[in-house]
């Protein structure tokens, strides 16, 4: 992300570096993975840990858009997602599979491989010089997230962070946020009663709100706590762990859901 919207604002506030926005990611999916694997659909509990979940996606799609224009090596960059992902399948498709049907079962590809489907959509927005092959490669790519964690709010948030890096404005950023939170928050809470039921309780719009605010925490922390550093030991064991955490805790919550059943 430019210095302009990173560096902008109080810097006494800017607190926070890449690598603990990141852990705090981790957690943050981490609750949202065990809500969905071991705690009963409805509650609030449920509720409550399943939206601050939702803290982990934009943020992570923030920084493979800056990680984009970072690294030293695309091609490096593509195959490290693309090796984890492959090795998070299983486990993603073991503990979700577990979760909603009660065996193994095809849920869908997991958020690093959504990570490369967007980072796939950065490349293309980036190197292709015709308007008309990348009208057609955002078709293509929001044709096909349909199949992948997050489905079509992934390549949207991409693209608005894009867009926001470009334009260098602050409201262009809060927007690339709150745009893809207020969609998500209505379609899968306000959206199924307009349709199936024909009234909203008030459960469905406190439920759209919590999930609107995990996004929106996940915007406040980059605007406002970002300071657009990294820490200053430590990067290398940081970096290898946010790859193999995915997988890791998704194995041990699979195996700990199979011996529940």
């Amino acid at each position: 992300m430019s210095e302009r919207i990173v560096m902008g604002g109080d810097r006494r506030y800017k607190i926070l570096n890449r690598d603990v926005i990141k852990y705090i990611a981790m957690f943050t999916m981490l609750l949202n993975h065990i809500a969905q694997g071991f705690l009963t659909n409805g509650t609030l509990v449920y509720k409550l840990m399943l939206s601050v979940g939702y803290f982990t996606a934009p943020v992570m799609l923030y920084f493979l858009v800056e990680g984009y224009y970072y690294t030293r090596s695309h091609k490096k960059y593509f195959l490290r997602l693309f090796l984890f992902a492959l090795v998070s399948e299983l486990p993603f498709c073991l503990l979700f599979g577990l979760a909603s049907q009660g065996r193994l079962a095809f849920c869908g590809m997991n958020m690093l491989f959504t990570l490369c489907l967007c980072f796939l959509l950065i490349c293309a927005m980036e190197n292709l010089s015709s308007n008309i092959l990348k009208t057609g490669v955002i078709i293509v790519v929001f044709l096909v997230s349909r199949y992948f964690d997050w489905t079509w709010y992934a390549p949207l948030f991409t693209l608005l962070f894009l867009l926001a890096r470009k334009t260098g404005r602050k409201t262009v950023l809060a927007a690339a946020f709150a745009v893809p939170a207020v969609l998500f928050g209505v379609n899968y809470n306000i959206v199924p009663y307009i349709l199936y039921v024909g009234f909203v309780p008030s459960t469905a719009v406190l439920y759209c709100i919590l999930d609107m605010a995990g996004i929106a925490l996940g915007g406040a922390c980059i605007m406002c706590l970002y300071n657009g550093e990294r820490m200053e030991s430590g990067r290398t064991f940081s970096k290898w762990f946010f790859y193999l955490f995915y997988p890791a805790h998704l194995t041990v919550l699979a195996l700990l859901l199979s011996v529940s059943l």
